[in-house]
């Protein structure tokens, strides 16, 4: 099967100019990758660029770190669905979570979901900060909100996606659909995320991933 539609075509590196945005655009119409997943800056030019294609238009809210305010994330997603965004992919409040707040966390999703007026919302929850019980909680409170995807990490911590978190993911999320993001580098880690529960990858290898090469990026 072709996996071109499992794939968030990603460059979110803070160095990006589009050089590497066009480059990202191309690619993915080339390969009719299911989205370009990148900064908010880029949000109208993306979509201006891929008018008429099949690919949608992804960007980030709250990222990488999840710090922001639930009002700040509310503004962020509510200027990108404004610039053309398809689907909204948000860092959690990962303090909150470690202080064992998950009231706070489903409010922030919940109001996140609002702002975006129906557009898709993954909700990162940076799998490598958390503990196994952390993990289950959290996907226990994202289930229970309107959010459609539970997604591993940002790329930007210390360790992206393992299949042991994904499976775990889509064990307690209720249903919720799972992305898996950073470290897949080959098409066996995509089979084994596919094969565990995800959904949908987040990487900026998807080129190499096509075409039988091994990637290095995120």
């Amino acid at each position: 099967m072709s996996i071109n539609k499992l794939i968030d075509h990603t460059y979110l590196k803070p160095v990006g100019t589009k050089v590497e945005i066009d480059q990202l655009i191309d690619e993915a119409k080339e390969y009719h990758f299911k989205s370009v997943c990148l900064q908010p800056h880029f949000v109208k030019y993306a979509k201006e660029q891929l008018t008429g294609s099949d690919v949608l238009v992804c960007t980030v809210v709250g990222f990488p770190l999840g710090a922001n305010t639930i009002e700040t994330k509310v503004f962020e997603t509510l200027n990108a669905v404004k610039n053309g965004a398809d689907e909204i992919d948000m860092v959690i409040n990962i303090g909150e979570v470690k202080a064992g707040n998950f009231d706070y966390i489903k409010e922030e999703v919940s109001e996140v979901v609002r702002a975006a007026q129906g557009k898709l919302v993954k909700v990162i929850i940076e799998t490598c900060y958390l503990t196994e019980a952390e993990m289950i909680r959290v996907s226990e409170t994202i289930g229970a909100t309107k959010a459609d995807f539970i997604k591993t990490s940002t790329g930007f911590g210390p360790e992206g996606a393992t299949a042991a978190n994904v499976a775990l993911m889509k064990k307690h999320g209720s249903g919720k659909e799972v992305k898996a993001a950073g470290g897949v580098r080959t098409r066996e880690d995509l089979d084994q995320m596919v094969a565990s529960g995800a959904t949908r990858i987040g990487t900026s290898n998807g080129v190499k991933l096509m075409t039988g090469q091994t990637g290095s990026g995120y």
